[in-house]
C-alpha cells in the first residue's frame, strides 16, 4: 500500500529516523506544524506486528512524502497452531494511569505502553480527574504531568499520597522543566521519579520496573 502526498516533504538526512519515538523533522516550517514524534513509531509498530514493514520516500523538503506500507499475504488454508511463548511473556504488567492535559500526547503515551508492554493504562485531563481516576482504579503507577489546570501535578500527588491507597501507588511526574530545584520540587511532593519531556519510552519503562517493586516493598 501506498500513500502520497505532495506536502512538505522530508529532508533527505532526517528519512533515516522518522520512524523513531518523539522524532521530528528539525526545519522551522515543520515546527509551525508540531506533533509529538509518536504516530509513525505507533505505524511502524503496528505493521511489524503483522508481518510486514513501512518505508518513507521523500524528495526533500517541498517534494511532499511517500509511505510504503509492506504487508505478508495469506494463501492457502490457514493451519492452528500451538501458541509459542515469546520474549516479553514473562515481562510483569501493571495498570498504569498517564494524566496530561495535552489529549495527544496522553492518548498517544497510553497506547504506545499497552502496545509495546501489554500494560492497561487509563487516561485522565486534568487534576480533578486524576484525583478520581486514582481512587478509582488504584493504578500501581501514576504518569502525572505537573502543569494542568484545576489541580497541578505537585497538588495531586500530595492529595494522593494522604490517602492510605496512595502510599505504594508510584508517581513520576513529567514536565518540560529539568533542572535540580525542579527535581527537589517533586521529590518533596512525594513524587517517586522525574521525568523530562519529551519522555523518552525506554526510561519510563526502566523506571517503572524499578521503582514499582521498591514501593510495594517498604
Amino acid at each position: 500500500m501506498r500513500i502520497k502526498d505532495g506536502g512538505i516533504g522530508i529532508p533527505s538526512d532526517q528519512l533515516s529516523r522518522i520512524f523513531e519515538l518523539f522524532a521530528q523533522v528539525d526545519t522551522s516550517l515543520e515546527r509551525a506544524h508540531s506533533g509529538l514524534g509518536i504516530g509513525l513509531t505507533l505505524v511502524k509498530k503496528l505493521v511489524e506486528m503483522h508481518g510486514g514493514r513501512v518505508e518513507a520516500y521523500s524528495d526533500g523538503p517541498g517534494q511532499g512524502s511517500e509511505f510504503v506500507v509492506y504487508l505478508p499475504t495469506l494463501i492457502g488454508t490457514p493451519v492452528a497452531r500451538e501458541p509459542r511463548p515469546t520474549a516479553g511473556l514473562n515481562k510483569p504488567t501493571y495498570r498504569i494511569l498517564v494524566v496530561d492535559d495535552n489529549r495527544d500526547s496522553a492518548e498517544s503515551l497510553a497506547q504506545l505502553l499497552k502496545l509495546s508492554g501489554g500494560h492497561e493504562t487509563h487516561i485522565a485531563f486534568d487534576g480533578e480527574e486524576a484525583m478520581k481516576a486514582a481512587a478509582a482504579l488504584r493504578p500501581e503507577a501514576v504518569l502525572l504531568d505537573v502543569g494542568m489546570p484545576k489541580l497541578n501535578g505537585y497538588e495531586v500527588c500530595r492529595r494522593i499520597r494522604a490517602q492510605p491507597w496512595g502510599k505504594e501507588m508510584v508517581l513520576i511526574a513529567q514536565t518540560g522543566w529539568g533542572q535540580s530545584e525542579d527535581k527537589r520540587r517533586t521529590r518533596e511532593a512525594g513524587f517517586d521519579g522525574h521525568l523530562i519531556k519529551p519522555v523518552d519510552h525506554a526510561a519510563i519503562i526502566e523506571m517503572l520496573a524499578s521503582l514499582i517493586p521498591a514501593r510495594r516493598g517498604r
